[in-house]
């Protein structure tokens, strides 16, 4: 009989034992892609989760993903609040075809994924919400793989700019959508146009609400670094647990606070705060639990509609921002590795349809088995397409990989 004092063999996981092996994981991981020059940090991330995971080795088990999963809501507020300081609205006020040109992307690349699954059968709701959802871009593989490059110039500051106006795209279609799949699934007695308007004017004022606060305390506080970054991590989190407690729409509410943050801040009282090395934390995180997410059968015998919905996905944004270059003073070098830049769709596809599965599960289940496959090829192309095009477009040096 075993000392009532020494612990349980095997050990119980619990959540610190978890996160600081994802972390050592994902480090690991990352720093193998790194090694051979040709993939980025992001690969080795989504391989080592992919290894770890229930599709695998099993080590990180279908419970320890829902532990995991306020690590991951809060990397996603983190990644899509500094998405929405990347949408400088003056410049689009400058530029004339800036959001003409992000429009007619997202909405080519929807039409082409929505006539693909219609032609698959796929039921006009199923076809729309798959197909807005593969509207959106990976916001944290361009901003971790631009960091990496150390790269900087019109496509980058492009590809950023396109990622932010597709993901605010998304994820409003998702939200409109969202009311309307929850009233067919669960015969709720509410009308699903007040719903969406309760989710949408809901999580726009949260997140006015979240920048109002933001900015009294940063007159109180000060300018400092470390204050500050301490203030916006608290209203990251703050914000995504009344979100969540208010049925409304977490990322919607992070992307207007992330963008008035960067446009309606007059005083100037909030910093530009730089997450450096603790963004890394979050983006490991991320990316490790994604991977872990990934099934083989995925790649498996319905891989090809997936792999027709990315090809289709991809010619949408091309053919749109190919059209459109001329007027937007872009050569086609830039368009055709602006494009590339916009291939990945990873973490936030995932945060969209969570909701999805909360509300209707066999309808979130129906819709993971359209786009999973498209997701799972994304995960591994989308990291390395984005590098490749901005090592291409002259902005980024493959030896500044940190």
């Amino acid at each position: 009989m075993a000392a009532e004092f020494l612990p349980a063999w095997p050990p119980a996981a619990n959540s610190f034992i978890l996160f600081g092996l994802v972390l050592l994981a994902g480090l690991i991981g990352g720093r193998i892609a790194s090694w051979m020059r040709v993939l980025p940090s992001i690969t080795g991330y989504i391989a080592i989760g992919f290894l770890l995971g229930p599709g695998m080795l099993d080590w990180l088990t279908e419970g320890a993903l829902r532990d995991a999963r306020i690590f991951v809501d809060i990397s996603i507020g983190v990644v899509v609040f500094e998405l929405g300081r990347r949408l400088d609205l003056q410049w689009a006020r400058h530029d004339r075809w800036l959001l003409p040109s992000g429009v007619a992307e997202s909405l080519l690349s929807f039409c082409a994924m929505f006539a693909l699954l219609r032609h698959f059968d796929i039921a006009p709701l199923e076809a729309g919400v798959a197909a807005t959802v593969g509207v959106a871009t990976a916001p944290a593989v361009v901003l971790l793989d631009a960091s990496e490059l150390k790269a900087d110039g019109p496509v980058t500051r492009r590809a950023l700019w396109h990622v932010a106006l597709n993901n605010i795209i998304a994820i409003l279609g998702v939200a409109l959508l969202l009311p309307f799949i929850e009233a067919g699934a669960s015969g709720s007695p509410w009308n699903p146009a007040a719903r969406a308007l309760w989710l949408l004017a809901g999580s726009f004022l949260l997140g006015c609400l979240a920048f109002w606060v933001t900015r009294l305390v940063a007159r109180f506080i000060g300018k400092s670094d470390a204050p500050q970054f301490i203030l916006i991590v608290a209203m990251i989190v703050l914000t995504v647990g009344l979100a969540q407690s208010g049925h409304l729409s977490v990322l919607l509410a992070l992307l207007v606070f992330g963008v008035a943050a960067r446009n309606f801040d007059r005083d100037h009282h909030l910093i530009d705060i730089r997450f450096g090395h603790a963004a890394r934390l979050f983006f490991i995180v991320l990316f490790v639990v994604t991977g872990a997410t990934l099934r083989p059968d995925q790649f498996g015998s319905i891989a090809w509609i997936g792999l027709a919905l990315v090809l289709v996905r991809l010619l949408g944004k091309a053919l749109a921002l190919y059209m459109l270059a001329p007027p937007a003073l872009i050569s086609a070098r830039q368009a055709a590795t602006l494009s590339l830049a916009l291939t990945p769709m990873a973490g936030l596809a995932i945060g969209l349809t969570q909701p999805i599965y909360e509300v209707a599960p066999e309808f979130g289940a129906r819709l993971a088995t359209i786009v999973a496959s498209g997701i799972a090829i994304l995960h591994v192309i989308g990291p390395v397409a984005t590098r490749y095009a901005l090592v291409a477009s002259g902005e980024g040096e493959p030896s500044e990989v940190d």
